[in-house]
């Protein structure tokens, strides 16, 4: 790990200001995927700003009838809340199958939407990869990559992203709230959050230079069956091969959003039109344009039956 400077932060604004101060600067929260990518010299920052102290910790309700969740809030604490577990069963669904508990103990929901892939040429500096160096090209395109992206990818990277939590909240259509380094702050609707690689695989989510995620909001509830399904090679601590999160109202109708098959949690609304009928339809638009490997051909397959699955359950007397 390469040394660095380090400073904690009183305020949200305070943080993004002292930010753009240091070139090389980061923000940390929790840690437990940044440290990782320091001690691999992956992520070299020359300067870590701690917001743990920047009062964004809490769940609130909205005026509208929805929850503002802070950036800092634990993903255990997000899960057991017991509005998320009434209102909005498929985010504390996700979460749990999202890690160990001592990880979701730490884990902060901002870090959780900006986690970074865990392709292993990414982890690996002896391997190509256009994520972690811009130009050196993409040694998983022809490599190992059954756990690899099959939509959303191009000829500059076939990588995937990590979180469950994620695709809960893009199922939820929720809301990011932003500081900059002047002060001003915005909404990112988070369906914009999170870029796809094009040429430019390295940039990966549409935050501009030094801004802090200081909160997500959550619609009002949907109502209807939350499932969370996430199909992996073990049983625990595993990153998604292919995951569901749904929302299934009683007349069939509903939303879906897969993850472990893209660079972003995927989501077509235009495809949601088709549930009724069946998985196979809905799997079709869902993945229309699809480009998998060799590798990971299968999950094209996987994704069909993971659907068939949860509309299943949706179906089964509560």
């Amino acid at each position: 790990m390469k040394p660095f400077t380090y400073l904690r932060a009183k305020s949200p604004a305070d943080a993004a200001a002292l930010a753009a101060q240091v070139n090389g600067s980061r923000f940390i929260a929790g840690g437990t995927n940044l440290l990782d990518l320091m001690k691999l010299e992956i992520e070299t920052p020359t300067h870590l700003i701690d917001v743990n102290g920047a009062g964004l910790n809490r769940i609130e309700p909205t005026d509208d009838g929805g929850l503002r969740i802070g950036a800092l809030v634990r993903n255990t604490d997000l899960a057991a809340d017991s509005r998320v577990r009434k209102d909005y069963a498929v985010l504390a669904r996700a979460l749990l199958a999202g890690a160990s508990g001592q990880l979701r103990n730490m884990a902060s929901t901002a870090g959780n939407l900006l986690q970074r892939t865990r392709c292993p040429y990414f982890y690996d500096p002896n391997q190509a990869c256009n994520k972690r160096q811009p130009g050196s090209g993409c040694a998983a395109i022809d490599g190992v990559s059954r756990q690899l992206g099959i939509i959303g990818v191009s000829s500059a990277c076939i990588a995937t992203h990590p979180s469950d939590m994620t695709v809960a909240m893009r199922l939820l259509d929720a809301q990011v709230e932003t500081v900059k380094p002047d002060g001003s702050t915005r909404v990112i609707p988070i369906a914009d959050l999170h870029r796809l690689p094009g040429t430019t695989p390295n940039i990966e989510t549409s935050l501009t230079a030094h801004e802090l995620i200081t909160a997500v909001t959550l619609p009002a509830p949907l109502g209807g069956t939350h499932l969370y399904q996430k199909v992996r090679d073990r049983a625990s601590y595993a990153f998604a091969l292919v995951s569901v999160a749904a929302v299934i109202q009683k007349d069939g109708s509903g939303r879906v959003a897969l993850g472990g098959v893209a660079p972003k949690p995927w989501r077509v609304e235009a495809a949601e039109g088709r549930m009724a009928q069946g998985a196979k339809a809905l799997t079709e638009q869902l993945l229309a344009g699809a480009t998998p490997t060799h590798d990971n051909a299968f999950k094209l397959t996987l994704v069909e039956r993971t659907l068939a699955s949860v509309m299943a359950q949706a179906r089964e007397p509560a």
